[in-house]
């Protein structure tokens, strides 16, 4: 129904918005946060103007999935949609406006995640003027102001990134191409309000009200609100929490939603300009959630359990003057309910229309596991060239296996619907090779 992300705020080129007093620091611009997984590594922006930051992202794919479906179909993932030929994942040109106090950024998104982001809202299944359409080719969109009180204090309105999962929406910001499930199955996107408090250099506190989980338009009539809080006590730490609560189910509004999201990133190790082994770094990600009403419960009992448990864990070694990257990591969920669960695209199926080939009734159980091993290639701070194996497996039959998703001379009828004398090949299990060109400039 869902799908991931997470952007931590970017301090390596100063946050919009974070200019001060002269007495006063930006916050998180004390220390060098380029190491952090879902933080740009970029030191300098090559478009910067004085009313006007540019940004311009390329993210390029060759998946060979060892599954080898016949429709070129991947399932489960959000950061890849076809195996077997070259793809743009997602290109995006925009950037940061500041004039005075004012401020906005926009990003666009084309390529596969103008279609495969908004498949994953059925929002627009209520109420008129196409949502999913409306806002396909946007990937950030909001206008701020700031002020300058406190370490700085900022407003801001539109469709703007979650910070649920640790994993940035941009690949080229993480130390892995696909993420655990925690971050793969969480929002990548909220749109609403969100204000940035900086009572302090090196801790922020950010309210949201929005229309929902990752959702353009409102479920119910009830607005999501969540939070984060960001700690950074050192340069080798950063702690932050997010939570969420809203009624996320269409034509359900007594289903409520709530969850915690808890990271904890830690840098073990910096040697200057080491030709060798040059620093190392770890990141811990916790989730939890539940859901309860219309029908469900948290814990089970009279009513099937509705429930989110997860973890991952990346470790990342760089090397040869950080021109070179090894990251080993992975998690697991456990997802009674499937409400986080991406749908599987069988016969063009998406979250509003559900699909009966992989039911996400009540209670329905749903428990899978990650491995991922990366290499990243940086000749400089503007280019990853990256290969990542990664295995997948899942309690259910869930991944597209060698005789695809799709009926036999392509979709048939309304979007995920039942079709006579087609089965979809799903598997446990999957194992896939990713090759990626990332650019950010």
């Amino acid at each position: 129904m869902l799908a991931r992300t997470a952007l931590c705020i970017s301090v390596a080129i100063a946050p919009l918005g974070a200019q001060q007093t002269d007495s006063v620091a930006a916050p998180f611009s004390k220390y060098d946060w380029t190491w952090l997984n879902g933080n740009s590594r970029q030191k300098e922006a090559v478009l910067d103007g004085k009313y006007f930051t540019g940004e311009f992202r390329a993210d390029i794919t060759y998946v060979a999935d060892f599954n080898h479906p016949r429709d070129h179909t991947l399932v489960g993932t959000s950061e890849s949609g076809r195996t077997g030929e070259v793809q743009v994942q997602q290109l995006g040109i925009g950037g940061d406006f500041h004039a005075g106090n004012a401020r906005g950024r926009f990003m666009t998104q084309f390529g596969m995640y103008s279609t495969m982001t908004p498949r994953n809202d059925a929002s627009p299944g209520r109420g008129q003027w196409k949502l999913d359409d409306a806002y396909r080719y946007l990937s950030e969109a909001y206008g701020g102001y700031h002020w300058n009180a406190m370490h700085g204090i900022n407003l801001d309105a539109g469709i703007f990134m979650s910070y649920v999962g640790l994993f940035s929406y941009y690949n080229f910001d993480n130390w892995a191409y696909q993420p655990s499930y925690v971050s793969s199955n969480t929002p990548w996107f909220f749109n609403g309000i969100r204000a940035q408090f900086f009572p302090a250099e090196n801790l922020k506190i950010e309210p949201w009200l929005v229309n929902g989980w990752q959702s353009y338009g409102m479920f119910n009539e009830q607005p999501g609100v969540g939070m984060q809080v960001l700690y950074r006590p050192t340069s080798r730490v950063s702690l932050h929490s997010n939570s969420y609560y809203g009624a996320d189910w269409l034509a359900i509004p007594d289903r409520k939603r709530v969850h915690t999201d808890n990271s904890v990133q830690v840098k073990y190790l910096d040697t200057a300009d080491a030709s060798g082994l040059s620093k190392a770094a770890f990141s811990l990600t916790v989730d939890a959630g539940c859901e309860s009403g219309g029908g469900v419960s948290c814990t089970g009992g009279t009513d099937p359990k509705q429930s989110f448990v997860g973890f991952m864990l990346y470790n990342r070694t760089w090397l040869n003057h950080d021109k070179l990257a090894v990251t080993l990591g992975g998690g697991a969920m456990n997802n009674p309910g499937r409400y986080l669960v991406l749908v599987p695209p069988i016969n063009g199926a998406t979250a509003l229309s559900g699909t009966p080939y992989f039911t996400a009734n009540a209670g329905d159980p749903f428990k899978a596991w990650d491995a991922t091993a990366t290499v990243d290639m940086m000749p400089d701070q503007f280019t990853t060239f990256r290969v990542e194996l990664n295995h997948r497996a899942s309690s259910v039959p869930y991944f597209a296996g060698s005789g695809g998703i799709s009926p036999p001379g392509g979709n048939v009828g309304a979007a995920g619907s039942a079709v006579d004398g087609f089965t979809p090949d799903l598997r446990t299990h999957e194992t896939r090779l990713n090759i990626a060109l990332l650019i950010k400039l």
